[in-house]
């Protein structure tokens, strides 16, 4: 690549960095570490390109400026926790904004092919779902409470078990990611045709009115974090298969912790979840207010935290 075509296509990015690096202390840790990341790699490679000339010097002053900015942000490291899920994870996630709405259309195209197999095929949902499972849910039915089976076990040894498969489950979905994006694809998919298929099964037993108002007491948070950790999944595997101007292994590397960070930060929903789920969704028959104000809380906390946020965040960076 000539030295001219190299500086235009990345002057932007480094009058941004400059931009970052001059607001003295303000800038997150974690940002000031992704842009040194950035930033190495282009001297790298202007290092071996055109070794003698300014533009070389020019990365490697701005270089040592972001270094310095990351080592007297060090202070900070004990509040990590905090900037954690205060900066980090919205920052990713503003980043990710792209392969989130990748895994939400998978997500719900499964969802649309599991409701057409299930009405069109009865014996589609006991594929899926499992025989044991629609029989126990018809006997649930035939009693006057379809969704009893959230009521079932004990309060605590239903929360530690629901939350860790969540945690698991999603952890599973952004691994898959390591087979190019394909894994965490077919993960989503699945997913989505059992959602599909559980949705239609208690329709065509008229329980739907009833059954899913439960059922989003704690889905809400439980199936946009499924689709959020497939989101990260895609970023690890889009760092594979489009490496842009890193190495391969400098793109998955970066893909694999923006990753793991979405992943993280969604551990707390995943509790929130599971409290929801073995505390409260067992009480199916709670005034219809009350579930409303649930579900309506937890799919804005979800909207807030994951979109409007990270928005917000990467306007007031921009502008700074």
């Amino acid at each position: 690549m000539r030295e001219s075509a190299f500086i235009q296509r990345n002057k932007p990015r480094w009058e941004q960095f400059e931009k970052v690096v001059n607001q003295q202390g303000q800038a997150p840790p974690d940002q000031l570490a992704e842009l040194f990341i950035q930033i190495t790699d282009d001297l790298s490679f202007a290092r071996t390109q055109y070794p003698t000339s300014r533009t070389t010097h020019y990365l490697n002053s701005l270089a040592s400026k972001i270094h310095l900015e990351i080592y007297k942000n060090k202070k900070e490291e004990a509040n990590r926790f905090v900037t954690f899920w205060k900066y980090e994870v919205p920052e990713v996630m503003w980043r990710a904004r792209k392969p989130m709405l990748y895994a939400l259309l998978v997500f719900l195209i499964a969802n649309a092919i599991g409701v057409v197999s299930v009405a069109n095929d009865d014996t589609f949902v006991r594929l899926i779902l499992g025989d044991d499972y629609v029989a126990m849910t018809m006997e649930n039915i035939k009693a006057g409470n379809p969704t009893s089976v959230y009521s079932k076990a004990g309060e605590l040894e239903m929360f530690f078990r629901i939350t860790l498969n969540n945690i698991m489950v999603s952890f599973q979905v952004f691994v898959n990611g390591l087979f190019a994006s394909l894994g965490t694809g077919l993960a989503l998919f699945y997913n989505g045709i059992m959602v599909g298929a559980f949705v239609t099964f208690f329709y065509q037993q008229n329980q739907l009115s009833q059954a899913f108002p439960v059922i989003m007491l704690h889905g809400t948070i439980e199936l946009t974090s499924i689709v959020i950790a497939g989101a990260a999944g895609f970023l690890m595997g889009n760092s594979i298969l489009f490496p842009g101007t890193y190495s391969r292994m400098a793109s998955f590397k970066k893909g694999a912790l923006d990753g793991l960070k979405i992943v993280m930060g969604l551990v707390p929903f995943f509790v929130m979840a599971g409290f929801i789920e073995s505390f409260i969704t067992r009480y199916a028959f709670m005034h219809w207010s009350i579930k409303t104000m649930i579900i309506g809380f937890s799919a804005l906390l979800m909207i807030f935290y994951f979109i409007i946020y990270p928005a917000q965040l990467h306007k007031k960076w921009k502008r700074s």
